[in-house]
C-alpha cells in the first residue's frame, strides 16, 4: 500500500479511500465486514461514510454496520482513519422535525454524537460538510467544529461538494478563529468529468486541503461498460445509460476502450490509476460490493501509465485547461 498526508496534514492516509455507501443497501453485514477487514489487511488504512448511508429509512445503516466492526476488536478502530458526514436530513419520512439537518451548530453536535453511537468509537478522525449550507455562517459552524475538537469528538474537519469560493471562505473564517480549517474536499472528479480542475482543485491545493474524488469511474461509465455490453450482453444503468444515450459520449467512451485494448489495460483500474497522477489527489473513493472488485481496485496502486497512454486520455476526455484561461483569455 502507498500513503500520502491528508493535505497540510500530518496525518497518513492510504492513496485509496474504502467508500462505504453500498454497505447496507446493496451489500450484507457478514460481507461488509469481510471488504473492510480485506481492505485492512492490504494496507487501506482511510474509510469513508456518511450519517444518511443506508438511505430512505434505514439512514445510519452504513455507520452501525461499521460500529459492529470495529466492536470486534482486533485494532480496527486504531488502524482506521475514520471519515464520516453530516447535512443530510435524519428525519424518516413523515417525521421530519426543525433543525435535524444541514449545518447549524445545534445539528452539529446531534449528528456527531448520534454518529459516534453508530459507530461505537470516541471520535472521528476527519468529520466532513457533506454540501455547502447556504443559511449558516461559516463563524457558528466552526465554533461548533471548535467545541468538538476541544472535547476530543472530532479531529478534523472536512468538506464535500463545495466550490471553490466556499472553501476559500471557510478556511479564510477558520484563519480568523486561529483554527487549522478545511483539510480535505471530497468532489465528482473522473476522467469524464474534470470541471473540478477549474476552481475546486486550485483552490483545495492553494489552501492545503488534500482532494477526494467520488465516483471515479462516473457510476460504470469508464469500468469497460460498452465491452461489457457486446460480450455478456449486460446492459449499463444508471448514470452511466444515461451517458451512454448521448453519441459523443458513447464515442468518448468507445474511443477510451479501444486505446485501452491496444494496451492492454483493465478500463477501471486505468481510470483509477489516472486519478492517483493528478495534481493534490490524496486517493480516490472506492466503493466494492464484492471483494473481487476490491482486488481489482487495489490493482491500480500498481499500475504506471505510460506518457503515450496519458496523452491518448487527456485527448479523448480533454480537461478544461488552467484557471482562469478555461473561461477567460
Amino acid at each position: 500500500m502507498k500513503y500520502t498526508q491528508l493535505g497540510r496534514t500530518g496525518l497518513k492516509v492510504s492513496r485509496l479511500v474504502l467508500g462505504t455507501m453500498n454497505f447496507g443497501p446493496q451489500t450484507d453485514e457478514p460481507t461488509s465486514h469481510g471488504i473492510l477487514d480485506a481492505a485492512l489487511d492490504a494496507g487501506l488504512n482511510f474509510v469513508d461514510t456518511a450519517n444518511v448511508y443506508g438511505w430512505g429509512e434505514n439512514k445510519g445503516r452504513t455507520e452501525e454496520i461499521i460500529g459492529t466492526w470495529f466492536a470486534k476488536g482486533g485494532g480496527r478502530r486504531e488502524k482506521t482513519v475514520l471519515a464520516t458526514k453530516v447535512y443530510g436530513s435524519m428525519s424518516r419520512e413523515g417525521e421530519t422535525w426543525p433543525n435535524e439537518d444541514r449545518l447549524s451548530a445545534l445539528n452539529i453536535r446531534r449528528a456527531v454524537e448520534a454518529s459516534l453511537k453508530r459507530l461505537q468509537t470516541d471520535h472521528i478522525d476527519v468529520y466532513q460538510f457533506h454540501h455547502i449550507d447556504r443559511r449558516t455562517p461559516f463563524a457558528e459552524i466552526w465554533q461548533a467544529v471548535d467545541v468538538l475538537i476541544q472535547q476530543g469528538k472530532i479531529l478534523y474537519a472536512g468538506s464535500s461538494n463545495f466550490p471553490g469560493y466556499k472553501i476559500a471562505q471557510a478556511n479564510e473564517t477558520a484563519a480568523r478563529r486561529g483554527m487549522v480549517g478545511l483539510v480535505s474536499e471530497q468532489c465528482l472528479y473522473n476522467l469524464s468529468e474534470r470541471r473540478a480542475e477549474m476552481e475546486v482543485i486550485p483552490a483545495a491545493q492553494d489552501y492545503g486541503l488534500g482532494v477526494i474524488p467520488w465516483s471515479p469511474l462516473h457510476g460504470g461509465l469508464l469500468g469497460g461498460v460498452i465491452k461489457k455490453e457486446v460480450e455478456g450482453g449486460r446492459r449499463a444503468s444508471g448514470r452511466s445509460a444515461d451517458a451512454l444515450a448521448n453519441s459523443t459520449v458513447r464515442a468518448q467512451v468507445q474511443a477510451y476502450e479501444d486505446l485501452l485494448d491496444k494496451h492492454g489495460l483493465e478500463p477501471g483500474e486505468t481510470a483509477l490509476a489516472w486519478l492517483l497522477t493528478r495534481p493534490g489527489v490524496t486517493g480516490p473513493i472506492v466503493g466494492p460490493r464484492t471483494a473481487e472488485q476490491l482486488d481489482s481496485a487495489l490493482r491500480a496502486l500498481e499500475l504506471e501509465l505510460s506518457e503515450e497512454v496519458l496523452a491518448g486520455l487527456d485527448e479523448i476526455f480533454p480537461g478544461p485547461g488552467p484557471s482562469p484561461e478555461a473561461f477567460a483569455w
